[in-house]
């Protein structure tokens, strides 16, 4: 085990993509047992074999439907209409285009490469700084794998058998709160800035209406995922499924952004994303199955278990580390090593899944928008040019609340709890 923890820390060290980190150590730790050696290949393959995994691939592809199909477009009209008159405008527009982008991906990095490439450039043209558009664009896009269809939320709720559609509804008000803390930090930046709203006057309600009427089929989709869930009608699985198909008819026939000719592109995009998350899935499975055999989970409940029995305390402490552990390591593969072993020890402490499932998932977004290991955050600045020094004294305000807003959802558990309680 010590060699495995060295090579892993190794080729952390060198930048390794964290996929091969994984399983690079955990060959290492294996070839060391020639009677094992064939494990690594048949839990490579046993870990994709789930059914409601197929989720993911299809909701990948409705984002990309969805940024195609002209339905970002329209999000962004109506953005503009509520809150174009606020100061720092054109931010605040960003700010509210992730909250309805956000219900279409599940994916924080589909989410921040539109914005990046979208509004940020308009922000810079309007006598924005380059680092604070980055900023905005990386920092909104938190909300997204929050918000329903998450695929974090899918991978979370697989990993520790908790009910999907009890996550994806605990998300919306998280979603919300998250919006709201990005909202008011843009407005203090601005304020101290000098960055003035996109017009003087709010729009009057009227053409509001107009702008939710053209983007409404765009909306219904959060609406369908909702309602889809409480009344039972479809599985996750099955939702994903009809999202992709309700994405692909909108984009075609309705809005007509795209073409049958741009299907194969969308598909081949979609793949390329789902092949990496899932090969990050099995390279993690891999590692968890060695810390499961050096018994690390009952080590770590221990050890957990004898700083204190307090659950708020033990939750804290809890976040602080993955906070730290997010700065170096991918969110997605953090989950996914992290979420099984941790639930021995919410569940020994009486802590609700689903509640413990929004925080974990929030607290590692958090972490692939903070330097230096930030997946977010390299997607945005990779688009952008904006130099990764800048970028973080800029993001200080933005981490700061979020940070406020994760605790509040430690300590308040209601806050992710009562919207999936009353539900089902």
């Amino acid at each position: 085990m010590l060699i495995t923890g060295f090579l892993f820390f190794f080729l952390l060290i060198l930048g390794v993509p964290i996929a091969f980190v994984l399983l690079g150590s955990s060959v290492a730790y294996f070839a060391m047992n020639p009677m094992m050696g064939s494990i690594v290949a048949q839990r490579l393959a046993s870990s994709l074999e789930s059914f409601p995994l197929l989720a993911v691939p299809f909701f990948i592809f409705t984002g990309a439907a969805m940024a195609r199909g002209g339905i970002a477009h329209r999000l962004y009209d109506l953005a503009e209409g509520m809150v174009g008159h606020w100061r720092g405008g054109l931010a605040q527009v960003a700010v509210m285009n992730s909250l309805f982008l956000g219900a279409m991906s599940g994916s924080s990095n589909a989410d921040a490469a539109i914005e990046a490439r979208t509004i940020a450039p308009i922000m810079r043209e309007r006598g924005y700084s380059n680092a604070f558009a980055s900023v905005v664009s990386a920092s909104s896009s938190v909300v997204a794998p929050i918000m329903p269809p998450s695929i974090g939320l899918i991978i979370y709720g697989l990993l520790t058998n908790t009910s999907i559609g009890k996550l994806f509804i605990g998300g919306v008000v998280p979603a919300l709160l998250i919006t709201i803390s990005m909202l008011m930090t843009v407005r203090i930046v601005s304020k101290r800035r000098g960055y003035g709203a996109m017009r003087e006057k709010r729009l009057p309600l009227t053409a509001i209406m107009t702008r939710t009427r053209s983007a409404l089929w765009a909306l219904a989709m959060p609406v369908l995922l909702l309602v889809g869930l409480r009344g039972g009608w479809f599985t996750p699985t099955e939702l994903g499924a009809i999202a992709a198909v309700y994405a692909l008819i909108v984009g075609l026939f309705i809005y007509r952004g795209f073409k049958f000719s741009h299907i194969y592109d969308m598909l081949k995009e979609s793949a390329h994303t789902t092949a990496g998350v899932m090969f990050i899935m099995a390279a993690a499975s891999v590692f968890s199955l060695i810390l499961a055999l050096e018994q690390l989970p009952q080590a770590m409940l221990q050890g957990l278990l004898s700083l204190t029995d307090n659950k708020y305390l033990l939750l804290l402490i809890i976040n602080i580390a993955l906070l730290l552990l997010g700065t170096v390591l991918e969110g997605l593969a953090l989950l996914i090593i992290l979420a099984p072993l941790l639930l021995e020890v919410i569940n020994n402490l009486g802590i609700d899944p689903v509640h413990f499932g929004i925080v974990m998932v929030f607290n590692t977004t958090i972490g692939s928008v903070t330097p230096p290991v930030g997946t977010v955050l390299y997607t945005v600045c990779s688009i952008t040019k904006c130099s990764i020094e800048e970028f973080t004294v800029e993001f200080l305000p933005f981490f700061l609340a979020l940070v406020l807003v994760l605790l509040a959802l430690v300590f308040v558990p209601p806050l992710v709890t009562f919207l999936p309680n009353a539900f089902f």
